[in-house]
């Protein structure tokens, strides 16, 4: 893994958000046997990112964007994680748990002390990360159409 690992917290309507998270989007459009099936979420909900109630990061490694993620306030005390994506060409070198943490760490600043998210059962490497993680397993919380799987872990 490089050194030169930094996160960025940014307005998720940027240029280089929307480019990540279309990115995200195709590669889940392409593994889902159904396909994705949320495509507006690309520009809808952007303003769930925006600061205090929630924030957007991108990864970089060497300057470039490898990753992003976003946390957004469900209730108060909750907050959720969405987006969380490593580019292809990055993954296998430990930068999924480092952006992980720093979505955590987001949420606690926020001042929730529980984060949630939801995945397909496709993703079994994320859900293996979120396992190993300390999320556990928990009832439907959201009505998202392609997730099948929901985590929940305590701060």
């Amino acid at each position: 893994m490089s050194d030169a690992v930094t996160f960025e917290v940014v307005d998720a309507r940027s240029t280089e958000a929307v480019e990540a998270i279309r990115a995200y989007f195709t590669e889940l459009d392409a593994q889902f046997a159904s396909g994705f099936n949320d495509w507006d979420a690309l520009t809808e909900g952007a303003a769930d990112f925006d600061p205090p109630a929630g924030a957007f990061l991108l990864l970089r490694v060497d300057g470039e964007v490898a990753g992003c993620g976003g946390v957004r306030t469900l209730e108060p005390g909750i907050g959720e994680i969405k987006r969380m994506w490593i580019t292809p060409l990055h993954r296998g070198e430990g930068l999924a748990k480092l952006l992980l943490a720093e979505l955590e760490s987001a949420i606690g600043a926020m001042g929730h002390h529980t984060v949630r998210l939801d995945t397909n059962a496709t993703l079994t490497p994320a859900i293996r990360m979120y396992e190993s993680s300390g999320y556990r397993s928990i009832e439907r919380y959201n009505d998202n159409p392609d997730a099948e799987r929901w985590f929940e872990k305590q701060l």
